[in-house]
């Protein structure tokens, strides 16, 4: 099936690495003009549809001088994918601290806030989509406190954003991955670290046996932003494998 992406300027926030790489790697397979920004360097064989902008995003006035370089290096985006993400402190509420709150609410919800902000005038120019990679955490009660009520404020401004942003010409969706296992994730440094409460981890909460892939979350994100999906807006998709009907 083609897509319908040759050609389209597609931008992948945190897509150095993990799931945003993977879905930067889809994007420019399906032949789209592919930037990438992250903290690191992407690796070498990403291939040469994409160029990569290094980025620390935590901060508003470097999210200001990012939205310029990639306007005058890329021109306007038909895709704007943000993969940013991140927790800390504890998973029990009552020790949670509030600084913890405040700076995961900045990494997963405020920075995607503002990045979808700077980049609105291009995307309405273009009739773009905007993707946001969130969690089955944000809507379902299981991590950690902070990182929950980040992404389930992120699910709540896919619904916001996309239905005001819908008759303007841009569409709005968000993925909700489960557990997935990658070279750069937490689940990969357990299961090398403590194979044993990996498997067991495995076992009490993934119906199919296993971890999900960047891929397969890569896949279904490559499919949402682009006009095949082009009737689903103002929701976000659960790619989990079935994991979260074990909560």
């Amino acid at each position: 099936m083609d897509l319908g992406l040759e050609g389209k300027t597609a931008l992948v926030v945190g897509g150095t690495k993990g799931i945003g790489l993977a879905i930067a790697r889809g994007l420019a397979d399906e032949g789209a003009r592919v930037a990438v920004a992250g903290r690191s360097a992407p690796p070498e064989d990403v291939g040469s549809r994409v160029t990569s902008f290094f980025a620390d995003l935590e901060a508003g006035e470097a999210r200001e001088d990012f939205a310029r370089t990639v306007a005058g290096d890329l021109g306007d985006v038909d895709v704007l994918v943000i993969t940013l993400g991140g927790s800390l402190g504890t998973g029990e509420f009552r020790a949670a601290k509030l600084e913890d709150f405040r700076r995961v609410m900045e990494l997963n919800f405020f920075a995607p806030l503002h990045l979808t902000k700077l980049f609105l005038p291009s995307l309405e120019r273009r009739k773009g989509v905007v993707l946001y990679v969130g969690s089955i955490w944000g809507l379902e009660a299981g991590g950690k406190p902070a990182y929950n009520a980040a992404k389930a404020a992120l699910a709540s401004l896919t619904k916001m954003a996309g239905r005001e942003l819908l008759p303007r010409g841009v569409r709005v969706v968000g993925i909700a991955p489960g557990s997935i296992l990658h070279p750069t994730s937490s689940w990969k440094r357990l299961e090398e670290n403590d194979p044993q409460g990996f498997a067991a981890f495995v076992r009490a909460n993934l119906p199919a046996g296993r971890l999900g892939t960047a891929e397969e979350v890569a896949a279904v994100a490559v499919f949402l932003v682009s006009p095949r999906a082009s009737w689903v807006a103002a929701t976000t998709v659960v790619v989990d494998g079935g994991q979260s009907l074990r909560f």
